[in-house]
């Protein structure tokens, strides 16, 4: 049995900690500012991303990771002859998996699986750490891809999305409902279903009670849910709404885990900050 190594790109938006502890390898896609381009989580914060795109009135564009840039992140491990297990953000939103097959077509190195998500954040995240779970209990490659692939529609993506402007600058919905959206201070639930990004539900108030109105919504899922672990991912929002939703999370004592991450540079280029998503797997 080969060692096996888990890469993600960086829409998977697990912590510094968690990466260390899983032993996970991020390639960063890129988040274009105008001309300039740079690379997500390295070069690039988003709190500066949501200086740039006020100031400008536009949206930054995110892009694949440059072929290169990924050889260089990979091929250390395959001159180890390492078996490599990479997860991708939906190929419905990006080419990333595809830039990283053309990586094991060209160098000719089979032993590197790419795994479509069909999802994004810590949606790919859980998938992410479900394999290094399997990797640890000495699962060979084949055998959580398998895993993987079975499970891969069973990711709960959802999340609240506080202002449409950053989704209108981006082309991601029209004029009109921007418009409307911000008139009414309505707020959607944009759910991940397919690959794909959806409006389920639309809440209006103040952030909080958005936000607790949502987790409610959730609850009897939640409570069906696989109680391993459960993510928190916001883009940058009031401390206590964060702390609520935790303890919101804490009280149904079911989930043995509760993952509270910051949503890296994909993400929150397009939703723009004080989104909160709230991810898990069904049962």
């Amino acid at each position: 049995m080969g060692e096996i190594k888990i890469f993600a790109d960086s829409t998977c938006d697990l912590s510094e900690e968690l990466l260390k502890k899983y032993d996970i390898t991020i390639i960063p896609l890129n988040i274009v500012l105008g001309m300039k381009s740079f690379q997500d989580g390295k070069e690039i914060t988003p709190q500066e991303i949501y200086e740039w795109s006020d100031q400008e009135g536009e949206t930054p564009k995110t892009a694949a990771p440059e072929i290169g840039v990924a050889l260089d992140i990979l091929k250390p491990y395959m001159e180890k002859k390492l078996d490599i297990i990479f997860f991708g953000i939906s190929e419905e939103m990006s080419v990333t998996c595809q830039v990283v097959r053309m990586i094991a077509q060209e160098q000719e190195y089979q032993r590197l699986f790419v795994i479509n998500s069909k999802s994004l954040s810590t949606g790919i995240g859980l998938l992410v750490l479900l394999a290094a779970d399997l990797a640890r209990k000495g699962f060979m490659a084949e055998e959580i891809v398998k895993k993987i692939e079975e499970d891969t529609d069973k990711v709960r993506a959802s999340f609240v999305v506080d202002t449409l402007t950053y989704l209108h600058r981006g082309g991601r919905c029209s004029a009109v409902t921007a418009l409307l959206g911000n008139t009414l201070r309505l707020k959607p639930m944009i759910v991940v279903k397919s690959g794909k990004m959806g409006v389920e539900k639309k809440y209006r108030g103040k952030p909080k009670s958005v936000i607790l109105n949502y987790a409610n919504d959730l609850k009897e899922q939640l409570l069906k849910a696989d109680p391993t672990r459960v993510f928190i991912t916001h883009s940058g929002i009031n401390q206590l709404i964060e702390q609520e939703t935790y303890q919101f999370l804490k009280e149904l004592n079911y989930f043995k885990e509760i993952l509270i991450t910051r949503a890296g540079g994909v993400v929150s280029s397009h939703c723009g900050p004080n989104t909160l998503g709230i991810l898990f797997f069904e049962k």
